[in-house]
């Protein structure tokens, strides 16, 4: 069954087991608060509409607690006359729970809220002198750990060849790069720099000859002088 009341300028469509937010009404909060301006009543199959309203209609709630509303600026101008005025309003409200709707001798009740559910026990710290006590393990517990991995690889990996094996490997390994001839690089001597001075200059000259002289067309400035 749901209603609908009337209540602060307002209409609401209200059920049994609902909340609902109006404007500022008398009680205190966990205390009960009759409306009996009801405009509509229905229950799925049959609707009454009152004329204004439903005699012997009524909705029943409780007062949750109180709030406050969304700010709203209001601002006042007048011109020519410097007025200017600002103030702001939050409009006071009650937060309802519906408990029982009644109306032609029927009367329909809320289900009880349930209870609230368990929560989960906080989570404690331990102190700190265990903790303390704890770290040493842990530390213990990290070597061990290191110390067996380290084992397995060294049980993994080939066993190391003794000092003198090695020390046969090194002399070896330095007898082969001194056998190994180093690249010779050309000497750059006075004779071959001359002669690669030589063909530059054959290069340069040749090149000066293969190019063609640009004809002369325009006469001498004072040729063209005599002339006129």
């Amino acid at each position: 069954m749901y209603a609908v009341l009337m209540t602060g300028g307002k209409q609401y469509r209200v059920e049994a087991g609902s909340t609902l937010v109006v404007e500022k009404v008398g009680g205190e909060p966990g205390s009960s608060i009759t409306f009996d301006r009801i405009l509509l009543v229905g229950d799925g199959k049959d609707v009454m509409v009152g004329s204004p309203t439903i005699p012997g209609a009524s909705v029943s709630a409780t007062v949750l607690g109180e709030a406050l509303g969304p700010k709203i600026v209001v601002f006042k101008f007048k011109q020519k006359v410097k007025y200017r005025r600002r103030t702001g309003h939050r409009q006071h409200l009650t937060r309802l729970r519906i408990d029982s709707i009644s109306a032609d001798g029927k009367t329909v009740k809320a289900e009880p809220p349930e209870p609230a559910a368990k929560r989960k026990a906080p989570r404690t710290k331990a102190p700190v002198a265990v903790r303390a006590e704890e770290k040493p393990a842990r530390r213990r517990a990290a070597k061990a750990e290191s110390s067996a991995t380290s084992e397995a690889k060294a049980e993994a990996a080939p066993a190391p060849s003794s000092s003198r094996e090695r020390a046969a490997t090194k002399a070896k390994a330095a007898e082969a790069s001194e056998k190994a001839p180093s690249p010779a690089r050309p000497r750059r001597t006075k004779a071959s720099g001359e002669a690669s001075m030589g063909k530059a200059d054959e290069q340069a000259s040749s090149a000066a000859e293969a190019k063609p002289r640009a004809r002369r067309t325009s006469k001498p400035k004072a040729e063209s002088a005599k002339e006129e």
